[in-house]
């Protein structure tokens, strides 16, 4: 064959590009999310504890009775009323938070994935921007379809979202749903024990603040309390907060701030520690 029709070894095509990238961690952890039928049912589950609950107390205050909304006592706040259901859905979502890193560790999966990307960081971030866009975008739309239901069952004594605070508390509520789930997450990157992250995370929101409550003085628990993450997300999903809560925006930075530290010592204790 004459040189001139030999093929140019520079223009057949090299080898594929198979290295590691934040997009194909994010793509591997979106297959894994999805691949468990439980994530499915869990995330099901919580919808339907979030708009069953939030039907019934809307269902229950129209027949002129009073019921308790996310992060408050008694109340009658139609806003309040129809989020109920708030309240059991981020017990749901929370412990799928804590199954989403600590049931990899208790199959021994977080090995393969740790050999297929040996930096580690990559696969934390990716499973928490996962995460988070699922968690966005079922409670935008379960959150604002139980609002509007609970509106319409409490007929001329419902609230619009143009009124003022309630937008602001809806939007909250999805966004307070979903730091629990990264809360969630965070326990179970952190103590690697499915049992353990959740208790931890129960304790967080309910049992410490609660016995915070009757155990310490009150000058203790006016200083304190208002920044644990449910009664700080009290303050940005709820349309009127009280003296006892965080303005909404105080409220919002505090409970950013959990997820931040505890992002931070997920990912410390994930460099850092052997699988």
């Amino acid at each position: 064959m004459p040189a001139s029709l030999a093929p140019d070894p520079s223009s057949r095509p090299g080898p594929p590009d198979l290295g590691v990238t934040l997009r194909r961690v994010v793509a591997s952890e979106w297959i894994k999310f999805w691949s468990l039928r439980s994530t499915a049912y869990t995330l099901l589950g919580a919808v339907v504890a979030l708009v069953g609950f939030g039907l019934i107390a809307a269902s229950v205050t129209s027949g002129g009775g009073t019921m308790e909304g996310p992060g408050e006592g008694t109340t009658t706040d139609p806003t309040g009323i129809s989020l109920a259901g708030t309240e059991l859905a981020q017990l749901v979502i929370g412990t799928l938070g804590v199954l989403l890193l600590a049931g990899e560790y208790s199959t021994g999966m977080i090995r393969s994935t740790l050999v297929a990307v040996p930096r580690r960081l990559p696969t934390l971030w990716a499973k928490a921007a996962v995460f988070t866009g699922v968690l966005l975008t079922v409670g935008a739309i379960s959150v604002t379809g139980t609002f509007f239901a609970g509106q319409a069952v409490l007929g001329s004594d419902g609230a619009s979202l143009a009124d003022p605070g309630v937008l602001r508390a809806v939007a909250g509520a999805v966004v307070y749903l979903t730091g629990i789930g990264l809360l969630g997450m965070t326990f179970g990157a952190i103590l690697r024990n499915t049992a353990g992250a959740v208790t931890t995370l129960f304790a967080v929101i309910w049992l410490i603040p609660g016995l915070m409550e009757v155990a310490l003085p009150d000058s203790w628990h006016d200083r304190v309390g208002p920044y644990f993450p449910s009664t700080a997300g009290s303050a940005f999903m709820t349309v009127n907060p009280g003296p006892d809560l965080l303005s909404p925006g105080a409220g919002l930075a505090a409970f950013a701030g959990w997820l931040v530290v505890l992002l931070g010592a997920a990912a410390w204790q994930l460099k850092r520690r052997d699988a």
